[in-house]
């Protein structure tokens, strides 16, 4: 059953508890705290950890990594123990670019990892983008370590490439970012593969106008596209059924402008878990977390809270 104040969030309780949080930019780099690693098999995983309480993993999209949560970690520390990781193929990690077939279900396999390694039990996950879908991938394999999930358009394209409109969305994206990006990749031009998601993402020209620290940021983090553009298997089925069966509390986001085929996905997941907690993002795309981060923050904290 959907919680009365969750599923009012956009309008009503996300807005109210935004008003109360620090006012902070859209998405903060600068890091005080020293990361620290944990080795997962023969893979390094950075990590910063901060708070007390209930363990809450935040999973980063594919631009960022352990410092994109910045905001959000400052909301939750007050009232949780949470964790900020870096994948396997972002700065500062130093893995070879290994895999044939990289995907979130290798990196939910690493969370597993993480997990053990930091005796954490059952923990909340908070993703966005492949973050979500890594989450997603985890609660499928080990529902005994997910408490709860916020999972914001994690891109499971395989769900609408059944249907005539999602096949052809998903084609033309591969067509118009992923082939480009991955010959320019080969070539070794980082910053154009680069722009041509960010642009594709967030507006053209978005990836020029962007300060320079923060197109740094995101080129630190090119190894994870670059080895998904040259996966075999990018982004891999997750079986419906097994979602349906997922028994956790879970919370949806997508952005109010978010490209047509992350939408798909999305209702395709409300649909999968018809008792999941809802919120549209307002003035944010598919990156809501850094484009509108206090109206999600504040969701996120009314979510955990419920939990309690």
């Amino acid at each position: 059953m959907f919680h009365p104040s969750i599923s009012r969030i956009t309008a009503t309780t996300a807005l109210l508890v935004a008003s109360v949080l620090p006012s902070l930019p859209e998405q903060a780099f600068a890091q005080t705290a020293r990361p620290a690693k944990v080795v997962v098999g023969d893979v390094e995983l950075h990590y910063i950890e901060q708070g007390q309480g209930e363990p809450v993993i935040l999973l980063h999209g594919g631009q960022g990594d352990y410092r994109a949560w910045q905001s959000l970690m400052e909301a939750l520390v007050p009232r949780h123990r949470v964790i900020s990781y870096s994948r396997r193929y972002h700065w500062p990690n130093a893995n070879p670019l290994t895999a044939a077939n990289h995907s979130a279900l290798i990196d939910a396999d690493d969370l597993a990892g993480l997990i053990a390694a930091l005796r954490l039990g059952a923990v909340h996950l908070v993703g966005t983008s492949y973050g979500a879908f890594t989450a997603l991938a985890l609660a499928i394999k080990h529902p005994e370590l997910v408490r709860s999930m916020v999972l914001a358009e994690p891109p499971v394209h395989s769900w609408v490439t059944g249907t005539a409109r999602g096949a052809t969305l998903y084609r033309e994206r591969v067509a118009t970012v992923h082939e480009p990006a991955r010959r320019a990749f080969a070539a070794g031009n980082d910053e154009a593969a680069m722009r041509l998601f960010i642009d594709t993402f967030d507006g053209p020209g978005t990836f020029d106008g962007l300060p320079a620290e923060r197109r740094t940021s995101i080129l630190q983090n090119a190894r994870f596209f670059k080895a998904i553009t040259s996966s075999s298997d990018p982004f891999p089925n997750l079986p419906k059924d097994a979602i349906r069966g997922l028994r956790m509390p879970v919370l949806i986001v997508r952005g109010a402008d978010t490209d047509e085929l992350h939408r798909m996905v999305t209702e395709e997941l409300g649909r999968l878990l018809p008792k999941a907690d809802r919120l549209t993002v307002p003035r944010a795309g598919h990156g809501s977390p850094r484009q509108n981060p206090r109206v999600f923050n504040a969701a996120v904290l009314e979510f955990l809270d419920c939990r309690k």
